[in-house]
């Protein structure tokens, strides 16, 4: 967009602060109404676990403007700084934990191209800045002039810091089986070729055993990370009163939370990117639908708006997921958290990511392969059948190019498929 826009614009510099501008509100008002529909959908969902109805006055029969209520009864409350409190880390803190949230979705695609910034090392991008929530919550509780506040403050530091090493080597493997860091290269792998493109049995959660419990060992970590119960001991309210934002009132204490929503369904997103296909699948309807032809601008930026509607369609299944967790799990003790990412976690991880080196060496291709790369091997062999028994005969073919440059030109679905696992 900015190198449409900065043909007519004199100054280049803005077209581009035009255009950051725009991406900024788009994604920025995604969070925040995000935020309103996932603590409505909370009380619901816990409300449906406990055999209640949750809201239902506010807003019709349904209760949708229950969070609209609260949010206007936060903003007409006192804001409030303790006695002793540091008073411009307790203001900035709440700031820097929504700031760190809403950092990670400038590199979160939403479609093929649908990104703020497209980045090569998206994947480790967003879970570098979506850690640096914590520095948020160690403010508000250092600042706080309250040892219950200091408290949670400490345990969310040494619970998010841990939780990292396994939540990181859980992401290696989808890196590893797309062969980059960019996460449109990445849910652009798990496809199959123009006829299957987005079926589900693509995913990479579905590509061998290893990568199907690493999913469920990166659901673990970034429920943790994010601070949802059972590992929610930065705010034990049995122990800790409210933990880190005890002495919090008015908007800055609904800011919190609007960085934890925020960052649920970025991590929920980063899943969907990594083991679910992104903005793929389940069904291929955008090539049902005469979608998926790039050459044609109008076709595509419909296929991207079905795509980005089915993204976010995953995005809240995980976040409704971890409420499901949060109501149906109890909390567990610190001892017990760290306990889970150190002796289970981390090794479990480690096994993971060892299992799928092996299965990727060994099985490249897979235990059933894909149509593509059925093509290539077909190929190959019909190469091989062809070739004179005389080992000065193959001159006699095209000696310029390799046989497995021409069985890689078979398929071009990717360069993969001919460098690495079609060239037998």
């Amino acid at each position: 967009m900015a190198e449409f826009l900065k043909q007519y614009l004199s100054p280049e510099w803005l077209a581009y602060a035009i255009v950051a501008f725009i991406h900024a509100f788009i994604l920025i008002n995604i969070v925040a109404v995000g935020a309103l529909v996932f603590i409505w959908l909370e009380r619901k969902v816990s409300g449906r676990i406990q055999d209640r109805l949750g809201p239902t006055r506010v807003g019709g029969k349904f209760g949708w403007l229950q969070t609209l209520a609260d949010g206007l009864k936060l903003v007409t409350k006192e804001d409030l700084c303790p006695k002793g409190a540091d008073q411009l880390l307790f203001l900035a803190a709440p700031y820097v934990s929504f700031c760190a949230s809403f950092a990670a979705y400038m590199a979160l695609p939403f479609a093929d191209g649908w990104v703020g910034i497209r980045l090569n090392v998206a994947v480790f991008f967003i879970i570098a800045v979506i850690g640096l929530e914590v520095f948020g919550v160690i403010l508000a509780g250092y600042a706080s002039a309250s040892k219950w506040s200091l408290f949670g403050a400490m345990r969310e530091a040494a619970q998010v810091v841990s939780y990292e090493v396994p939540l990181g080597m859980c992401v290696v493997v989808p890196v590893l089986l797309a062969g980059s860091m960019d996460l449109i290269t990445i849910a652009q792998m798990q496809t199959a070729g123009a006829a299957q493109m987005g079926w589900f049995t693509h995913w990479y959660v579905f590509n061998d055993p290893f990568t199907f419990i690493t999913f469920w060992v990166y659901f673990t970590c970034a429920t943790a990370s994010v601070n949802r119960a059972p590992f929610d001991l930065a705010e034990a309210e049995s122990e800790l009163v409210a933990g880190f934002h005890t002495e919090y009132s008015g908007l800055r204490w609904s800011i919190f939370f609007m960085a934890e929503y925020g960052s649920m369904f970025a991590v929920s997103g980063l899943a969907a990117l990594l083991f679910f296909g992104g903005w793929n699948g389940p069904l291929p309807i955008t090539h049902w639908l005469g979608l998926a032809d790039a050459s044609n601008p109008v076709l595509h930026y419909a296929g991207n708006l079905l795509g980005a509607l089915n993204f976010v369609g995953k995005c809240v299944f995980g976040v409704t997921f971890m409420m499901w967790v949060r109501w149906t799990l109890p909390r567990l003790r610190i001892d017990q958290v760290m306990t889970t990412c150190l002796k289970y976690c981390t090794p479990l991880a480690a096994a993971m990511f060892a299992g799928a080196v092996i299965w990727r060496f060994l099985l490249p291709g897979g235990l059933i392969l894909p149509s593509d790369q059925g093509l290539v091997r077909e190929a190959h062999t019909e190469i091989q059948a062809a070739a004179p028994a005389d080992p000065a005969a193959p001159a006699a073919a095209d000696a310029s190019e390799p046989v497995g440059d021409r069985v890689a030109h078979v398929t071009p679905q990717n360069e993969l498929v001919g460098a690495g696992r079609g060239t037998h």
